[in-house]
């Protein structure tokens, strides 16, 4: 029944089929396939996800207490990894249950509890509780992240349960930053939520959850309150809390659909509006797109466009230009696009509708007059979907009759006339060979006159019909068939040379020859037509294949740019360049090697169009709508990380007619996505080489690092030893009265200057174990006055005839630090001012609190009146062995800040070097973190 809908639509309201199941025969490949997959699943463990928005919405809770209902059934459950976070509740729900040890692990001189994975692969329980799939393990561990342990105790047939939070997942990651503003590093690949076997939804409002906050029954009081500052705000959790529900309905809807084609179950179940459109390739197909569109917002609904492409339409170049246009607006206005091949236009586009669970089905109104009356027998489109989609809704749009400027412009451009010119000449040969066939077939039927029945001859000429209908196609092969029937009753049927027929009965072989030969010819073009897309696709999947090998096997760049500008020239018939970026992101031309035949490579390439889509990560040139005047067309070639370099391409053939023909060619979506793949492929190629350059720079890094630490370590101890001796026997000389005053005043030197030594050599030493990570702080409370007291009082012979300048402000709280490193670091700033300010000039010290965005800090700052640092420097100061002057007079080997960094971040502070004007001096800030302060002592 047809109504007018109320946005002008027309809504076909089909009826329900005799069949409510809807079932169908299973396909056997999927059938083989489902099999295949079930097997693989029994033998794997079952994964349960407890999925929340938040940290405190109950995830563990619940996990706890489906394993506690699984015990009760007499299940065998064990807690692996059970974070409670101290809360009461959730220990409580770990009463009965079994539990595995944790593994003590080293590191950095501690020892820190993991997950004991191998205990677990022992024990082999029915279901172990997993908590924090987004875990990273500590360093050193079989695996890096907890998800991989959970994936092998999978595979070794134990069901897991574990928790996860929706910023951990990979795709959402930087969605869920830009909202809250905190970027989480932890994170679980998408596959394994998706293929996870059950996931329970944990879900509260963000009212409760803030009111479970401020209760402390999600962290500590003091957690608590800097969280409720930063991550858990009320717009934060609701912008969550909808991300978490949609990605679970996603997978919802993608759970439905597997278990719909697992049983052949082709009704429609419409949990969810979908919308397919759609279109073809004729003119004004715009107006229905942007219809559905409009629609698909109405209706908050997924839409989909797809183009139908017939076996038996061969569509000018044209028209499949204008189809590939439709396809990028419907994409550009938010539609997955996909272009599908089918027998008949109303069973492809139903068959697509219910795989993809669409239950609205919107086609453009049909052309009346001739054309509808020839469609009489079948019905119009929309008369076909009703009588086999009943649970389908039909939306019929009325097409527009303008054309728009995304169309092409004119009907005879550059690649439609070049195609014409191809075609007609494949016309002109399928003629003659028409001509040809009949002749001939006729010539040796004539020769054999008298001893072939007039069947055999029908059979002649039945072969000669289908010999051309599988050269030249479906016109050839009807124009034989017609001359066939009239050579066979021109030469061979009574009265002989001459068209009419005396005997009415060879009306009827006439006519069921020219039917057979018309079917045979119908038969022969689209079987011709099928090996013809098969032995394409097989192709295109022969060179992806052989491409992919080549690569994963290449170890050098040239290597790999020579690849693919041999496979590109051979499967497309094109010229190649490559850009590739340098370390400031500007793209060079990559030459071929000499001695490579560069004969497919392009030169004549424009570095500034190239450079344009390395840094926007668009295509432009030739066949797009950015800068299409350009020679060739400009891919980028994408990596999972980035934008790894600019792909050149030109179009090689031997006449301008066939070269624009190519380029229309690769303008169809199949070799569009091609070319996009040969792209990809190359990239992670790139990427790949670059990763195992980084891996290998890394790790001679690491050695070289560790040499240096091993080195400065043996001679500090090495030297520190007789240095002490020289010290001590210089200050018993310098105390002999029996020594005239230049004998003493020498050994006064020698002490002075063995001191200075042994400090170096504390410098180095302290540095070599800071890089080590075997300093264990010692944290007490201290009172910043006292540090810097002390370390004033160590330098009280280098600041003589200085003044100090010391403005802490008062009530500053106390610092849970160790002592003796911070006072290092004063000491080491103090005596940095030192060495380069002027002798007399003052030096300061300042200290007061910050309270900011974040928690409160206490910032110290240590100031001199020297020439300050080069501009130059400000970012490599606290790097080691890193001097003011490269050549100075000033004593020391570039240690002290870098020492003074190393225990700043051990303390979790930060440290820099203030702004300051040229010649104003220099300023050294750190920050401390300000903890929750001790209760004062009972009087």
């Amino acid at each position: 029944m047809l109504r007018l809908g109320s946005t002008g639509l027309l809504p076909l309201q089909c009826s329900n089929p005799d069949n409510p199941d809807m079932t169908t025969r299973p396909d056997p490949d999927d059938l083989l396939e489902r099999v295949m997959r079930d097997e693989e699943r029994q033998a794997r463990g079952r994964l349960k996800i407890f999925f929340g928005f938040s940290a405190g919405v109950g995830k563990t809770f619940a996990m706890l207490e489906a394993a506690q209902a699984l015990a009760a059934q007499g299940g065998d459950v064990v807690a692996g990894v059970v974070e409670t976070h101290g809360r009461a509740e959730t220990e409580a729900q770990l009463a009965g249950l079994a539990r595995l040890p944790m593994r003590m692990v080293a590191y950095r001189d501690r020892q820190l509890p993991e997950f004991d994975l191998d205990a677990a692969l022992e024990r082999k329980p029915g279901v172990i509780l997993v908590d924090e799939l987004a875990h990273s393990n500590v360093p050193g561990s079989r695996h890096a992240k907890r998800w991989q342990d959970i994936d092998e105790l999978l595979r070794a047939g134990i069901d897991v349960y574990t928790t996860l939070n929706v910023q951990h997942i990979e795709s959402l990651n930087d969605v869920v930053g830009q909202i809250t503003g905190i970027r989480v590093f932890e994170t679980v690949p998408d596959h394994v939520f998706d293929e996870a076997d059950d996931v329970m939804l944990v879900d509260i409002p963000p009212d409760e959850l803030l009111a479970r906050l401020q209760q402390g029954k999600v962290y500590l009081p003091q957690q608590a309150e800097k969280a409720g500052r930063n991550f858990f705000r009320k717009g934060n959790l609701i912008a969550l809390r909808e991300i978490a529900l949609r990605r679970t309905a996603d997978r919802v809807d993608a759970d439905m659909r597997q278990y719909r084609a697992d049983r052949s179950i082709a009704q429609l179940w419409q949990a969810r509006e979908c919308i397919v459109v759609a279109i073809g390739s004729g003119s004004g197909e715009e107006r229905l797109i942007r219809e559905a569109a409009r629609l698909a917002a109405k209706l908050q609904a997924q839409w989909l466009a797809v183009h139908v492409d017939l076996p038996g339409q061969r569509q000018a170049m044209e028209a499949r230009e204008r189809v590939v246009s439709y396809l990028k607006l419907a994409h550009s206005l938010g539609a997955e696009t996909a272009s599908i091949s089918g027998e008949e236009l109303a069973a492809a586009l139903l068959q697509f509708a219910r795989s993809r669970n669409a239950g609205k089905l919107v086609i453009g109104q049909e052309e009346g007059g001739l054309r509808r009356l020839l469609r009489w027998p079948r019905g119009t489109l929309a008369q076909r979907i009703a009588r086999s989609g009943g649970e389908i809704d039909l939306y019929t749009i009325a097409r527009s009759r303008t054309r728009h400027q995304h169309e092409p412009a004119s009907p005879d451009s550059a690649a439609s006339a070049a195609e014409a010119l191809l075609t007609r000449r494949r016309r002109t040969r399928g003629t003659l060979w028409a001509v040809a066939s009949c002749a001939i077939t006729t010539t040796l039927a004539f020769l054999l006159d008298g001893k072939l029945h007039p069947a055999n001859v029908i059979m002649l000429y039945l072969v000669g019909v289908m010999l051309v209908a599988m050269r030249y196609g479906r016109a050839a092969s009807a124009l034989v068939s017609v001359l066939s029937v009239l050579s066979f009753d021109f030469f061979f049927v009574d009265p002989r040379f001459s068209i009419t027929v005396s005997d009415a009965q060879y009306l009827l072989t006439l006519a069921v020859m020219l039917a057979v030969s018309l079917f045979i010819s119908s038969l022969a073009a689209r079987l011709r037509r099928q090996a013809s897309v098969a032995m394409q696709r097989e192709a295109r999947a022969a060179n992806l294949y052989m491409l992919g090998k080549e690569l994963s096997a290449l170890l050098t760049l040239d290597q790999i740019l020579e690849i693919g500008r041999r496979h590109l020239a051979a499967v497309f018939g094109a010229r190649i360049a490559f850009f590739l970026p340098d370390s400031a992101d500007q793209l060079r031309l990559a030459e071929p090697e000499q001695d490579s035949g560069a004969a497919h490579v392009f030169r004549n390439v424009d570095a500034g169009v190239a450079q344009w889509v390395y840094d926007n990560g668009q295509a432009a040139g030739k066949g797009t709508a950015t800068l299409p005047s350009a020679a060739a067309l400009y891919l980028p070639l994408t990596a999972t990380m980035r934008t790894r370099g600019v792909l050149a391409f030109a179009i090689e053939a031997p006449s301008e007619e066939e070269r624009q023909l190519a380029a229309a060619q690769l303008a169809l979506p199949e070799n569009r996505q091609m070319l996009e793949i040969f792209c990809s492929q190359i990239a992670m190629a790139i990427e790949r080489l670059h990763y195992a350059e980084v891996a290998q720079d890394a790790l001679v890094t690491m050695e070289s690092e560790r040499l240096r630490n091993s080195l400065l370590s043996a001679i500090s101890h090495d030297l520190r030893t007789p240095l002490t001796s020289l010290v001590g026997s210089a200050d018993v000389l310098a105390a002999n009265a029996r020594l005239d005053d230049d004998a003493r005043a020498m050994a006064r030197t020698i002490s002075e200057q063995s001191q200075k030594m042994v400090g170096l050599m504390n410098n180095l030493l302290d540095m070599a174990r800071l890089q080590a990570g075997v300093v264990t702080l010692n944290r007490q409370w201290n009172a910043l006055e006292e540090l810097a007291g002390s370390a004033l009082r160590l330098l009280a012979k280098a600041l003589e005839g200085r003044q100090v300048d010391t403005r802490i402000a008062p009530e500053l709280p106390l610092l849970r630090v160790d002592a003796v490193l911070l006072e290092r670091v004063l000491a080491n700033l103090v005596e940095n001012a030192i060495k380069y300010s002027p002798p007399g000039t003052p030096i300061g010290i300042s200290a007061h609190v910050e309270h900011g965005d974040g928690a409160p800090q206490v910032k110290v700052c240590v100031m001199d009146q020297g020439r300050g640092f080069p501009p130059t420097m400000t970012q490599h100061a606290f790097e080691k062995f890193t001097r003011g002057d490269n050549e100075s007079a000033t004593p020391g080997v570039g240690l002290g800040l870098a020492i003074c960094r190393a225990i700043i971040e051990a303390h979790q502070g930060r440290i820099w070097i203030a702004p300051q004007e040229a010649g104003q001096g220099a300023t050294v800030c750190f920050t401390l973190p300000v903890e929750t302060q001790p209760a004062p002592p009972e009087e």
